[in-house]
């Protein structure tokens, strides 16, 4: 007897993990292209795995199209599971695996089973020889976004201290912690960014304690880096601070004090990815872009942003838009953590321009001066 992919995934994934498919559990039709989407977290969190189920909803509208969501699918072997029943039971041809921990112990031996199936995960490198031919590595510069938010919370700012919530210190993280930062001080030179590392991506207790700390010390503008920013703009919002969004847009959190935000633009990138791949076309393994490329973009303005605010932030925004905007620039001091502490030095160094496809910006270590914490 065949069981349905729901109660497979059930059984592997635990009551946390649910299915919703395009038509529901039944019998796929042999002529559908069949891609499977797996989120860390739920749909609806406001955040990352919303993002990514936001691209979904846009692949479900393509006609001949067939499309399987699993939420809540931790980075164990039940992600591996998982892709597994997709391919074996649904009879999936892409998988899009989208959290960070996916990739090198999951995505990666699954992909080495199952060659003919393609496997696109959110991050990550892609390597020639190295890795399997059939993954596929994309991500976007939503430092970006980061650095336009910077210029809104910089003109904003009475304090001149903005809050940053942060879940790991990784080099995207602190990237976008730098790129708030000299968004804000191209601005505001006095601005500073107050960062606190929760230690994971989803932990709503320690963000909420944190953003409580960093209104005590002052800061009255914030954003974050953790899975699902919610817990951050309701306790910011509920302490009457500003904030700016990140992953996707949750304005409607905060009517009154959302700024703007850096979002994902997962419904063009998708889109694109499973045309191409539906008409037998290649794509590129490893894809990365930012405003310009239609990889992110930016919130609405609310209504506490100056037209002062708006107009240097258009100003910037077009500037990434058309090209060759240079965010990292020299000469630029920061902080690296070395094994016998915290070391200050110049880590840009008077003159040199990083582009935002510099793999140097992939292993970013350090944080700039004028990042306050975070050590």
């Amino acid at each position: 007897m065949k069981f349905s992919l729901c109660s497979v995934l059930q059984c592997l994934t635990g009551a946390l993990a649910l299915l919703t498919l395009t038509t529901g559990c039944s019998k796929k039709s042999s002529d559908d292209f069949t891609v499977g989407f797996i989120y860390i977290d739920r749909k609806d969190d406001y955040g990352y795995s919303q993002a990514h189920a936001q691209g979904a909803a846009e692949v479900k509208k393509l006609p001949g199209v067939k499309v399987l969501e699993v939420e809540k699918v931790p980075e164990t072997d039940a992600a591996q599971q998982t892709m597994k029943t997709m391919i074996d039971v649904e009879g999936a041809k892409v998988i899009f695996a989208s959290s960070f921990g996916y990739y090198d112990k999951h995505v990666i031996p699954v992909a080495k089973l199952y060659p003919n199936v393609k496997f696109l995960h959110c991050g990550g490198a892609w390597t020639k020889g190295t890795h399997p031919d059939n993954c596929y590595t994309y991500f976007g510069y939503i430092d970006e976004c980061q650095y336009i938010s910077g210029i809104v919370a910089g003109l904003t700012t009475k304090t001149n201290k903005l809050g940053f919530i942060a879940a790991k210190p990784i080099p995207q993280v602190r990237r976008n912690i730098n790129a708030f930062l000299l968004g804000a001080r191209s601005v505001n030179p006095n601005a500073e960014v107050h960062v606190i590392f929760t230690g994971n991506w989803n932990l709503p207790k320690e963000e909420a304690d944190s953003t409580k700390i960093l209104i005590a010390k002052g800061c009255d503008v914030f954003t974050c880096h953790v899975d699902s920013p919610k817990v951050v703009v309701e306790t910011a919002t509920g302490a009457g601070k500003y904030v700016c969004g990140y992953h996707a847009n949750q304005s409607e959190l905060s009517p009154s004090l959302y700024l703007t935000g850096a979002e994902w633009n997962w419904q063009q990138v998708y889109v694109d990815f499973v045309k191409k791949l539906q008409a037998g076309e290649t794509i590129p393994n490893y894809t990365r872009g930012g405003l310009k490329e239609g990889i992110v973009k930016m919130s609405p303005y609310g209504p506490g942003v100056s037209e002062e605010a708006k107009k240097k932030a258009d100003a910037a925004k077009a500037k990434l838009m058309a090209g060759g905007f240079v965010i990292f620039k020299g000469p630029l001091t920061g902080k690296v953590k070395t094994k016998t502490g915290v070391e200050t030095k110049v880590v840009v160094p008077a003159g040199t321009e990083l582009q935002q496809n510099d793999p140097v910006l992939e292993d970013m270590n350090y944080l700039l001066e004028g990042v306050v914490g975070g050590e």
